[in-house]
């Protein structure tokens, strides 16, 4: 039973602020890194990054997974949150074949570690040698061993075997002399060229 006039006033306090942990994995890193202090109603901003040889594998916001993103926003924060990042090492494919009279080991496909070392070895039936060895579809010089270093992408390697062959010449004028029972036998200067490389 209002007679009268009134006036009424309201207290609206702020809600304080809430706090969203950081917790990054190994081989990266969230920025800014150390739990942050956000006031009711703003936002704040992630940047994730990985290391050298290292790729984002996931990222998750309150234990729910957003993907493999480089940048997060908390939007409007009302609550306590939590973000996480997951980081892999980067891997590459080295393919290795053989044609021929040989082999090569490791051969077929053999995934690699980023930043890691991987060696060939080249092996040649009996009779035959390495005539020919492409790395990544160029020629190099051929060999019995190659060994990619510090891999930081995929590569192949292709070796192909062919005969050993010799070619027999005459290095001076062979002698007239012919063969006798006083000469059973004769000695004639020659020069062997090979073929082979390896």
């Amino acid at each position: 039973n209002v007679t009268a006039g009134h006036t009424v006033n309201a207290i609206i306090l702020q809600n304080g602020s809430y706090t969203i942990n950081v917790t990054a994995g190994a081989n990266g890193s969230i920025t800014p890194g150390t739990p942050q202090s956000v006031p009711c109603g703003t936002d704040r901003a992630f940047a994730i990054a990985a290391n050298s040889c290292y790729h984002i594998q996931d990222v998750t916001v309150d234990n729910v997974s957003v993907g493999a993103v480089g940048a997060y926003t908390f939007v409007n924060v009302q609550a306590n949150h939590h973000i996480k990042a997951f980081f892999a090492i980067n891997t590459y494919n080295i393919v290795a074949s053989a044609t021929g009279n040989g082999a090569i080991a490791p051969s077929g496909t053999t995934i690699v570690n980023c930043g890691s070392d991987a060696a060939y070895t080249l092996t040649p039936q009996v009779g035959f040698y390495v005539s020919s060895l492409l790395v990544d579809g160029s020629p190099v010089a051929p060999a019995l061993t190659y060994t990619f270093s510090n891999v930081q992408a995929a590569h192949t390697i292709a070796a192909t075997f062919s005969p050993d062959t010799s070619v027999v010449s005459a290095a001076a004028a062979v002698p007239t002399a012919t063969i006798s029972a006083a000469h059973p036998s004769l000695l004639v200067p020659v020069v062997i060229n090979r073929f082979s490389t390896t």
